[in-house]
């Protein structure tokens, strides 16, 4: 057997599932891709086939292995202050008309591994001095939330955060944890991880100041564009901000925001 064994039909049933559990629209350039992060599951459970993989999955033998299956395709790259601009916008334009006394909330609705709630963390305790604050992170994949709550990475992801912040919030690895940096426990306590289907409905978090929903978007079809950011709108506050990915844009998804610089909108 070889990871090239997926068929179109098996291919399909992996699709239109994904599409159902979190409304991501895979293409079918994914299939490569699809059958590559597969393959270990397969040889795990000594299957001939990924029919046979999709077919325990969806058994309800083994509840565990949907989640494991989940993860493996919903995995997405990140780093420390992606997209740098909206985190200069939050320093410049946001922090400093933050109201004094308030908690200063912020929700990371798509976090991956962590490192852009951590971003968003460094600018906060940065930019609001004495002002409460909390960031919220959330993710579909227990995976990636369980390596995001550690908040250790290896020392080469370090490369996009600013030489100060790096000395501020991290700590460098020595012995067997050289080669790699742990983010600061105080700065990691203020951010709370939780696991949260976008395309199901939403737990009580309460309000938010700001709303980041990047590089998450491009995976959905129009239709779960606007059920998602429907969801989401209802737990902005009035004059918050709803922050996009500079690849993606809420045109013809809401109308209840608007626009104020490239992906970035706010709320009436």
């Amino acid at each position: 057997m070889s990871a090239s064994a997926l068929s179109d039909t098996e291919f399909g049933q992996f699709q239109s599932w994904l599409y159902q559990a979190a409304g991501i629209n895979l293409s079918s350039a994914k299939k490569a891709l699809v059958a590559g992060r597969l393959f270990k599951r397969l040889k795990h459970y000594e299957l001939h086939s990924y029919g046979d993989y999709f077919t325990l999955i969806m058994s309800g033998q083994r509840a565990d292995e949907l989640q494991v299956a989940l993860d493996l395709l919903t995995t997405n790259e990140t780093y420390f202050f992606r997209e740098p601009k909206h985190f200069d916008f939050l320093r410049q334009h946001v922090l400093p008309s933050a109201a004094p006394g308030k908690t200063f909330r912020v929700w990371s609705a798509a976090s991956s591994s962590g490192e852009e709630p951590y971003s968003l963390a460094m600018t906060l305790a940065e930019g609001l001095g004495t002002t409460p604050w909390d960031v919220t992170a959330s993710d579909i994949s227990t995976q990636v939330l369980a390596k995001a709550r550690t908040g250790h990475y290896p020392l080469e992801r370090a490369s996009n955060l600013p030489q100060p912040l790096l000395v501020k919030y991290c700590l460098k690895g020595t012995g067997r944890q050289e080669g790699t940096f742990l983010i600061d426990r105080t700065l990691r306590s203020r951010v709370n991880f939780l696991q949260v289907n976008l395309n199901e409905t939403l737990p009580e978090l309460g309000e938010f100041d700001v709303i980041f929903l990047r590089n998450v978007m491009i995976y959905f079809d129009q239709p779960t564009k606007v059920r998602v950011v429907a969801r989401l709108l209802p737990k902005l506050k009035p004059g918050g901000y709803f922050i996009v990915s500079h690849s993606e844009s809420l045109n013809g998804v809401s109308d209840a925001l608007k626009l104020v610089a490239p992906s970035i909108y706010r709320k009436p």
